[in-house]
């Protein structure tokens, strides 16, 4: 089979303190670079310029939307979804250049590993992550869901796990985890409420503790250490915030 060409696509906003480390972890594999661009305020647009990319400033249309859009514009048949706030090792960088080599065939899921206000998480359900990111452009597509988007797979496309590591820097504050977490709670509700799901007066309080120890007990999130803690803490709290807006949301609509 013939080598294959590889295009990426970055969706960015305001995000010049990611987006170097994540195009440099790009160099030795990309054969295009696509920035999908939300009218960022910061110096995202000078530094994608300085590494030659296609940088493409667009409204914002949604996450599915805009990594849609994104694809549109490549000339390659397969394509990396990338987030600016992710980097690739250098394992996982050979590994795609000696398929590039061979040739791409089915798609290809990458494992994310998170760095957490500076420290690496190995645990708190954070740990294995894997995300499809490697894919045909014309067969393979993101749904058109609010948040948490995925992509739609065909079955008969085979699904092949690399071994290296999608370096993930998340946040750099609790602060900014909250903001995040709750961000994504709201727009959660409003997806639920579109669904026609409903929540009850104990569901918040419920979800809230059943979210803390899954996280940090079940899924081993002490061993995470304070991290761990305030990982599990914030997203019981952003699950009890998702569900008391359902129910405001379920209620506005009666």
């Amino acid at each position: 089979m013939p080598a294959s060409s590889l295009s990426v696509v970055i969706i960015t906003f305001n995000e010049e303190q990611n987006i170097a480390r994540c195009l440099t972890s790009l160099l030795k594999i990309a054969d295009e670079i696509i920035v999908m661009d939300s009218r960022s305020q910061d110096k995202t647009e000078e530094i994608c310029n300085s590494f030659g990319v296609r940088f493409v400033s667009t409204d914002w249309k949604g996450y599915a939307a805009t990594k849609n859009e994104a694809i549109s514009f490549v000339n390659n048949e397969y394509v990396l979804s990338i987030d600016a706030d992710e980097c690739l090792d250098e394992n996982i960088t050979k590994e795609i250049a000696d398929l590039k080599e061979i040739g791409f065939q089915g798609v290809y899921s990458l494992n994310r590993l998170t760095n957490y206000c500076g420290k690496w998480i190995y645990f708190s359900g954070w740990n294995p992550d894997w995300k499809v990111r490697i894919f045909p452009r014309t067969k393979v597509k993101w749904n058109n869901e609010l948040v948490h988007e995925e992509l739609i797979i065909p079955a008969e496309l085979k699904a092949t796990k690399l071994q290296g590591r999608l370096h993930h820097y998340s946040y750099n504050s609790l602060q900014e985890h909250r903001q995040k977490a709750d961000k994504y709670s709201l727009m959660t509700a409003v997806k639920y409420a579109g669904q026609g799901k409903k929540a009850s007066i104990f569901s918040p309080l419920v979800s809230a503790i059943a979210r803390f120890v899954t996280m940090y007990i079940f899924k081993l999130g002490f061993l995470d250490g304070k991290a761990g803690f305030n990982i599990a803490y914030i997203s019981a709290t952003s699950n009890a915030l998702k569900y008391s807006e359902l129910r405001r949301l379920s209620k506005k609509q009666l």
